[in-house]
């Protein structure tokens, strides 16, 4: 005698009516539904499977078009974030940033920096301490350099993954300087290596010796970098097609001390910045004006020749009133040579102008220091952007242990802070704490924690940390 089939219990009706939703309703289960199950339980489960499904597809379409909406107004904020969404999305990714995206090399398959790059010379820095360098019997070594120096600050303070562009030569010193870049967090990708010719006739690695200055005696720097390795990079050294197209990098910087290395390294800039320009990559420029490193090159004339082609295509400039004067072109009204009275209006006329010249500057920005010793100054900074100017937060009388490197750290904090927060006020105010901060340490680097920054913004002071 056969046995009556049993009723489907709860769970059974719902894999039932999903298994009909798809089609795939066993010959089985459905003689045992139809015979022992009750229609008005399929019925109401039909009904609440499907009602759950529409809501899960109007939740879909929200979401998608929020995110939308998001990238919409992120962009209307910072019009050059289009760039670089547009860069990104060739990654197969619509939104600017996304942290938890890996790039690599498509032919070695390595991860590879995809925040910033920099082009410009590494030296060793030997710092004789408190000490004068002519008297010095022992010297501190670490590396250090204006395009370096940026890069390293947005990778150890901020915490973005950052490489650095250079040459070295293929020897012990080459191989220290390396080994400092590795220890400060930033990639080695993109260095190259020049033969030893065993004496350093036709090619070396650069030297800097620095004195840190007190009160009225001023800091010191003397370069030892003739016919180095970095001074030698010319176009085509580096694949900028390959680094800003394919490999995705989204921000570019280097500036004025790499490009009056020698005439190579200006037409290596220049080319560096026209491919950055090209595949939407940002590009930002310090001026760094030095007139030493222009007088064998040309001069006051070529630098500002070169200067101005560079900055067709730059989208953040940075730099002080005498960069903009020498290398641009600019003067600043009511300031003297030794900028002893700031008018910061001056400056803004100055930038005013120059975004004039060069409607492709999206941001200008310059730090704004008077030196009253060469241990105490008074430090702050300007940004214009998209037609407004914004004043950092001050440091008056700011007490300075090591100046060297403190715009390079304006230059980090103010790149990160465009693009972690896309505003200019909290960019320059960043950029102003991080160069503050920068100069409390010894070396041409930034010894500085973001969280340190922030405190400094939130209006901390120097007591003990405990």
């Amino acid at each position: 005698m056969n046995q009556a089939p049993k009723p489907p219990s709860l769970i059974d009706t719902v894999l039932s009516v999903l298994a009909s939703f798809f089609g795939v309703q066993s010959h089985k289960n459905r003689v045992r539904d139809f015979s022992a199950g009750k229609p008005m339980v399929f019925i109401v489960v039909a009904i609440v499977l499907t009602v759950v499904f529409v809501l899960t597809l109007v939740m879909i379409v929200k979401l998608t078009l929020r995110d939308a909406k998001d990238i919409e107004s992120l962009a209307a904020r910072l019009p050059f974030l289009e760039a670089r969404a547009r860069l990104m999305a060739r990654q197969g990714v619509r939104y600017p940033t996304l942290e938890a995206l890996r790039v690599a090399d498509p032919l070695t398959h390595r991860s590879v920096p995809r925040d910033g790059t920099t082009l410009g010379e590494v030296m060793l820095r030997l710092d004789p301490g408190e000490g004068r360098v002519r008297t010095a019997r022992s010297f501190r070594a670490s590396e250090g350099g204006g395009e370096y120096n940026t890069s390293r600050g947005l990778r150890k303070c901020f915490g973005y993954k950052t490489a650095v562009a250079t040459a070295f030569v293929d020897n012990e010193v080459g191989h220290l300087v390396e080994d400092f870049i590795m220890q400060g967090g930033v990639a080695t990708d993109f260095i190259k290596w020049r033969e030893d010719d065993g004496i350093g006739r036709t090619v070396r690695n650069g030297l800097n010796f620095t004195e840190r200055g007190f009160g009225i005696r001023g800091a010191v720097g003397v370069p030892d970098r003739g016919n180095t390795a970095a001074s030698q990079i010319k176009p085509g050294d580096f694949d900028w097609d390959h680094i800003f197209g394919k490999l995705g990098v989204r921000w570019f910087h280097t500036g004025g001390i790499f490009a009056a290395l020698s005439e190579t390294t200006a037409q290596a800039t220049i080319e560096a910045v026209k491919a950055a320009n090209k595949h939407g990559t940002i590009v930002s420029y310090d001026l760094n004006y030095r007139p030493s490193l222009w007088k064998t090159i040309g001069g006051l004339k070529k630098a500002q020749e070169v200067n101005r082609e560079i900055a067709k295509y730059v989208d953040v400039m940075i730099g002080n009133e005498e960069d903009f004067t020498a290398s641009l072109g600019f003067e600043v009204k009511g300031v003297d040579h030794n900028i002893s009275n700031i008018e910061t209006q001056a400056f803004k006329d100055m930038i005013g102008e120059a975004v004039k010249q060069f409607p492709n500057f999206k941001v200008a920005a310059t730090t704004l220091r008077r030196v009253i010793t060469a241990t105490k100054n008074d430090w702050s900074a300007i940004c214009w952007h998209d037609g407004k100017f914004y004043d950092s937060i001050k440091f008056p009388e700011l007490e300075i242990l090591d100046r060297v490197g403190g715009g390079d750290s304006f230059a980090s904090g103010l790149i990160f802070g465009f693009l972690e927060h896309n505003d200019a006020q909290k960019a320059v105010n960043y950029g102003a704490a991080h160069g503050a901060l920068a100069s409390t340490t010894p070396g041409d680097t930034s010894m500085v924690t973001r969280k340190e920054v922030e405190k400094q913004l939130a209006g901390g002071g120097a007591r003990v940390v405990r």
